[in-house]
């Protein structure tokens, strides 16, 4: 039995049934889609840190799942190997966005319409997406949302503030509210206007209110 008698089976057929163009025309059409959505997360990103590493996952996905698409649509035998294969991987990285899971399903659905052969189905599709999550995510917003932390002496300055807020603010809701023997601590989600903040200077200016802090936050608050 010789080398070639080894591989003169189904291995020998695939690598000579492989085609080299289709596969350099797959990965380019990945990796431009990629690098749209790479531009499309750096715009719409709206949380607290930046990750430049998550970001160029969205394009290394976008490859990969290219090339393990083209690998399983070519040989029936191989997509069983692949899924038993994949079935052992374990994902352990936390996401901080929910918008984070959009863009990670965006790029592997992408990988795999480009892997499938339909080029113009991931283009198009990818663009309204893209264009979607623009114009949703720089849309302006009409009310910023606050958390108010407050610490005053007795219930009269807790009066006096909430007489500030309905002037000044939109909108505002009671979180919490604490009662300790040196004072009442009040946080309280607040909707502001605009982006005015002057209120907050005249409630530290009332008579026995002893702090008060103003937060922007995301819109979710946790207890």
């Amino acid at each position: 039995m010789t080398f070639n008698d080894i591989f003169k089976s189904s291995f020998l057929e695939n690598v000579s049934s492989f085609s080299a163009l289709d596969c350099v025309i797959g990965l380019l059409v990945a990796l431009c889609i990629g690098l749209f959505i790479f531009l499309v997360y750096k715009k719409t990103f709206s949380g607290v840190m930046y990750s430049e590493g998550f970001a160029l996952t969205l394009v290394g996905l976008s490859l990969v799942t290219t090339l393990v698409i083209m690998a399983v649509t070519s040989n029936v035998v191989l997509s069983l190997g692949m899924v038993g294969a994949l079935s052992i991987v374990r994902f352990r990285t936390a996401i901080k966005e929910p918008m984070e899971i959009v863009y990670l399903f965006w790029s592997i659905a992408v990988g795999i319409v480009v892997g499938a052969g339909m080029i113009p189905l991931a283009v198009i599709g990818s663009v309204i997406v893209g264009i979607i999550l623009l114009v949703f995510a720089n849309r302006k917003v009409r009310e910023n949302p606050y958390i108010l932390v407050l610490n005053c002496e007795n219930e009269d300055a807790e009066e006096n503030v909430f007489f500030i807020l309905k002037e000044a603010v939109s909108r505002y809701v009671v979180k919490s509210k604490t009662i300790t023997k040196d004072g009442i601590e009040i946080t309280a989600e607040i909707r502001t206007k605009d982006a005015s903040t002057d209120f907050v200077n005249r409630i530290s200016n009332i008579d026995s209110v002893q702090s008060a802090t103003l937060v922007s936050y995301n819109g979710e608050y946790m207890s």
